[in-house]
């Protein structure tokens, strides 16, 4: 049985049960269930804090888990990422009092608060930095400098907005692009259900990207359009009654949909239509 580690609150629990439940996989209905089997895909799921899971891995007490790629290097567990899964993208970055540093290299003899000093150092001794302090903080670190405990803060940054209210300006370039992560330990065979898992999550996350598009076209048109979209192998083509046209089918980026529909219709064809995916195996 594949056991997994999933956020047990925190802004990666939702989007991971929502994508875990869109593979086809059981998920609780009670947030005080911190265990789970789901018998039918011979899976166990374990709901943890996003920040242990990555360690819980790493000590093999489960098989794989769904962390923040910036939780998993902070870490220093034996645990790797197996599969961006696209949500809860962020960048790691500094900040400190609007104004006054520009560049990482004004770092150097500052006293840092982040959650994640591991991976700050890391990134820092990375780029030649040594600063005089790295100073651990659990939760919110904006208030850091106020409070006199810093000069500079290291922090998860989605907007920026948290930052500016408290008066504070992000700086330099990013640390790292983080989003939600699956991962596995590196060092033991790949666990029974992994590769089932996977192919479902891969399914998921290309059911989001696409959309199916059906449209009628004229059979002198079908190469025009086909080039317009090409699917992922090949378009599906078939007859229709008037012999002079083709129902065209092909997968299409979502992000993508209204300009492809303008191109088509411009082209010539009519009765397109725009579907969603719901799962997919590629």
């Amino acid at each position: 049985m594949l056991r997994i580690a999933v956020p047990n609150k925190g802004s990666l629990s939702e989007p991971a049960v929502e994508m875990l439940r869109e593979a086809g996989y059981r998920q609780r209905r009670d947030s005080r269930e911190l265990v789970l089997p789901d018998p039918d895909n011979d899976v166990e799921f374990f709901f943890l804090r996003p920040r242990d899971i990555a360690v819980y891995v790493g000590a093999g007490t489960v098989d794989v888990g769904i962390t923040g790629r910036d939780l998993l290097l902070d870490s220093e567990s034996a645990a790797v990422e197996h599969l961006g899964l696209g949500f809860a993208r962020s960048t790691f970055r500094f900040a400190t009092v609007a104004g006054t540093m520009t560049d990482i290299a004004q770092i150097g003899r500052k006293r840092i608060a982040t959650s994640y000093p591991v991976l700050v150092r890391q990134a820092l001794a990375d780029r030649g930095v040594e600063p005089d302090a790295v100073v651990r903080l659990d939760g919110a670190v904006e208030s850091a400098i106020r409070l006199g405990v810093a000069d500079v803060i290291a922090d998860v940054v989605e907007t920026g907005s948290t930052l500016r209210a408290a008066g504070l300006d992000v700086f330099g370039e990013p640390l790292l692009e983080s989003e939600a992560v699956l991962v596995r330990r590196s060092d033991v065979p790949a666990p029974t259900g992994l590769e089932v898992l996977t192919r479902r999550l891969q399914g998921v996350l290309t059911a989001r990207q696409y959309v199916l598009m059906d449209y009628d076209c004229p059979l002198e048109l079908v190469e025009q359009a086909v080039a317009v979209t090409p699917g992922l192998q090949s378009p599906t083509v078939s007859p229709l009654h008037d012999r002079e046209w083709a129902a065209v089918r092909a997968m299409v980026r979502r992000d993508q949909t209204n300009r492809v529909m303008d191109q088509l219709y411009d082209l010539g064809a009519r009765a397109i239509l725009v579907t969603s995916i719901h799962a997919c195996r590629l």
